[in-house]
């Protein structure tokens, strides 16, 4: 493994995990009270894109990182429509 190919794998490990324990906070409790629509929304598009021009580049630490990022981000987000609307005003 080439220096570059380890820079990506650490980095893409790095910010996949700081994203766990938001993600299982939220998993547990369903409170979804703090959590922005619109900056999930737009967070899991990104990732979305970053996890397409990781395939488009056959980068193997962007894909894997983002794949799993956009499975949380998108449970998230899902949770964030689901229990909002269910909210009473």
């Amino acid at each position: 493994m080439q220096l570059h190919e380890l820079i990506g794998y650490l980095a893409a490990c790095l910010t996949t995990c700081s994203f766990v324990p938001q993600a299982l906070h939220t998993f547990r409790t369903r409170d979804v009270s703090g959590i922005s629509l619109g900056m999930y929304s737009v967070f899991t598009v990104g990732v979305a894109l970053w996890l397409a021009y990781g395939l488009a580049l056959a980068a193997w630490p962007i894909v894997v990182a983002n794949a799993i990022t956009l499975a949380l981000a998108g449970t998230i987000l899902g949770m964030k429509l689901v229990y909002s609307a269910r909210r009473p005003d």
